[in-house]
């Protein structure tokens, strides 16, 4: 399927399972379409199998260790799309399908209190899950050719990504666009070891990650992925995003709060891709004395410096990690976190601060900063600064998108300085400042600061010349609007309602 089809076939998908959904809210319609596309998935690559055993005559077909030995889900017969398509026009559909979920996750242990059993719940009675079932029923989206090409992934991922757009502030607590995600990437280059994310929402940064190895022709199972999510939801979602890719992780055994219940203790991770929740407030009191607060205690109310610290103290030896945060986090010396800023820098271990443009979040319109910290800086002493406030273009009237090549000229960028090779500060856009600089500064690190403003071009026109254009067309537009404003007279007085 090429790439152009692709695209036509999720927004077409979209369209009808959105049109379904009626007064079910998107929170709860979410798991129902996304439970559905992961059965689809299993079902297909289940039923691929099936065949090959069949044909080959042993009588091996509904023999469970003949699918897990290739990491293939077993599926009983009554859990198995056929046969849910089959009874897809019953009254009890909703129960048919919870059955044969609950059927699934006894066969495999590793999707155990993960898929979604909400089918025959009171908010789901006016779901037409049988149209539901045909609209997927005609995608093979788990033979070997689509799993290659990650068609469903592809599928999981666009409505991932159409359910945040459309479940406003809850939206940014399980999906991070593709595109800061993507930026990050490409500037740590996650290419062998482990990858860790201890706020993974839906799994996106783990996704990117093995894109990213793809592509530069790499061996995915040279990557270990770890992450942990506090909400149980998220986390569900998370289990199924990697299951769909076969992707095998260690999201751990439930879903659990990262600072007050560690599930990775001893782990030292390579790459840490996060975008944990901006300016929360956090369990302090539980964990004070806890050995991760090396530069100092967070403020109660904001636990951005929490984030960063209990990252570093994950970071490997020679270990990067690139981190979403609000862009206060850069200059605050509320509750001691100046300090802690400055005892980072001095430490030298901030190797690059990136200010994003505004609009990049469907549920926030508030500019994000990207933290890239490094182990073993290749500029020692120094700090990249970078301004991609102006890159991006608006795709709706709320977002924006970074696209190719603004992510290659940020990471670009950012490799020419690490590399020393052809890296010049460039007014407005970036600036690489010495500790020294930084300290000047007060230990602020917003980027504004150190790159200053990009220089206009010498604007020829002369001042006379300009005046009389402008002029020109206010008039022109005051002219308009007295029509429109005699029309609009004219249509209320017709309609008894003269002014």
């Amino acid at each position: 399927m090429e790439e152009q089809e692709l695209k036509k076939l999720e927004s077409k998908l979209w369209a009808a399972a959105d049109k379904m959904r009626g007064a079910v809210s998107v929170s709860d319609y979410k798991f129902i379409v996304l439970g559905l596309i992961f059965l689809k998935y299993i079902s297909d690559s289940f039923e691929e199998k099936y065949r090959e055993l069949v044909e080959e005559g042993l009588g091996l077909e509904e023999e469970r260790d003949c699918y897990t030995a290739e990491n293939i889900f077993y599926v009983p017969k009554e859990a198995r799309w056929e046969y849910l398509v089959e009874h897809s026009k019953e009254s009890n559909i909703g129960e048919i399908i919870d059955d044969a979920l609950t059927l699934i996750e006894k066969e495999n242990l590793s999707l155990k209190n993960v898929l979604p059993k909400d089918y025959n719940s009171p908010t789901m009675r006016n779901v037409n899950l049988g149209e539901l079932l045909d609209l997927f029923t005609n995608i093979k989206v788990g033979t070997k050719e689509a799993v290659q090409k990650d068609i469903l992934g592809r599928i999981y991922e666009y409505f991932l990504g159409q359910f945040a757009k459309n479940e406003l502030q809850k939206g940014g607590e399980f999906y991070t666009p593709a595109c800061l995600v993507r930026t990050m990437v490409e500037c740590i280059e996650p290419f062998k070891g482990k990858v860790y994310d201890p706020a993974c929402g839906s799994g996106g940064m783990f996704v990117q990650s093995m894109k990213f190895v793809k592509e530069n022709q790499g061996n995915v199972y040279n990557i270990g992925i770890f992450g942990q999510e506090k909400n149980p939801t998220t986390w569900r979602l998370a289990k199924m995003n990697l299951a769909i890719r076969s992707m095998y992780g260690d999201l751990g055994k439930y879903a659990a709060d990262t600072f007050t219940e560690d599930l990775h203790k001893d782990l030292k991770a390579d790459f840490i891709l996060a975008n944990p929740p901006f300016n929360m407030e956090w369990d302090r009191d539980k964990v004070e004395n806890d050995p991760r607060w090396k530069y100092g205690l967070a403020p109660k109310n904001n636990a951005n410096y929490a984030w960063l610290q209990h990252m570093i103290s994950k970071l490997s030896q020679n270990g990067k990690m690139a981190c979403i945060l609000a862009n206060g986090s850069l200059a605050s010396n509320t509750g001691g976190e100046g300090e802690i800023r400055k005892k980072m820098i001095e430490d030298d271990i901030v190797d690059c601060i990136l200010a994003m443009p505004n609009n990049l979040f469907y549920t926030v319109t508030v500019p994000c900063s990207i933290w890239i910290i490094n182990r073993n800086k290749k500029q020692k002493g120094k700090t990249l600064f970078i301004n991609a406030t102006n890159l991006g273009q608006m795709v709706t009237r709320r977002l924006r998108e970074l696209d190719e090549n603004d992510i290659k000229k940020i990471a670009g960028t950012y490799h020419n300085y690490q590399n020393n090779d052809n890296y010049e500060n460039k007014k407005g856009f970036c600036y690489s400042a010495t500790t020294e600089e930084i300290a000047s500064n007060d230990y602020v690190l917003t980027p504004g600061r150190y790159v200053g403003v990009e220089e206009s071009e010498e604007d020829e026109v002369p001042f006379e010349e300009k005046m009389k254009k402008l002029t020109s067309e206010l008039s022109k537009q005051f002219e308009e609007s007295h029509k429109l404003e005699e029309e609009i007279k004219k249509n209320l007085g017709a309609i008894g309602y003269g002014l």
